[in-house]
């Protein structure tokens, strides 16, 4: 293999790209809830309104995807640290970042119920 091609396709890459990509989502999320926040000082109704529409069901899967990307962000994050500061790091890199998908795995499902629960409440009843 060609130098500087270790991580091409491989785990380290795509834990790589998976970082960037929520953090961008994690950044997109926070730059909207500060400006509809802000539109509770420009027109009370107006906030009203939008926040209103963030009680479907939809919003509830968008907010489980939140809950997906900073919970994979923060362990992968971890893992990161640990690859960077630990002398042994680089040598379990593959290791850790299983177990941080195994942990992300257990912890979703288990925030299946409580981001979910709502919105399946209204669309099923309850």
């Amino acid at each position: 293999m060609p130098a500087g091609t270790l991580y091409r396709g491989r785990e380290g890459m795509w834990s790589w790209v998976a970082h960037r990509v929520t953090g961008v989502l994690i950044f997109f999320f926070l730059f909207v809830h500060v400006l509809d926040t802000a539109l509770v000082r420009v027109s009370p109704e107006a906030y009203d309104t939008v926040v209103a529409t963030y009680k479907t069901p939809i919003v509830a899967l968008l907010e489980y995807g939140l809950v997906a990307a900073i919970l994979f962000h923060a362990l992968n994050g971890l893992r990161v640290i640990a690859v960077d500061f630990w002398i042994k790091g680089a040598r379990y890199q593959k290791q850790m970042l299983w177990t941080v998908v195994a942990l992300w795995t257990v912890l979703m499902l288990g925030a299946i119920y409580p981001v979910l629960g709502h919105a399946a409440r209204e669309l099923f009843g309850s």
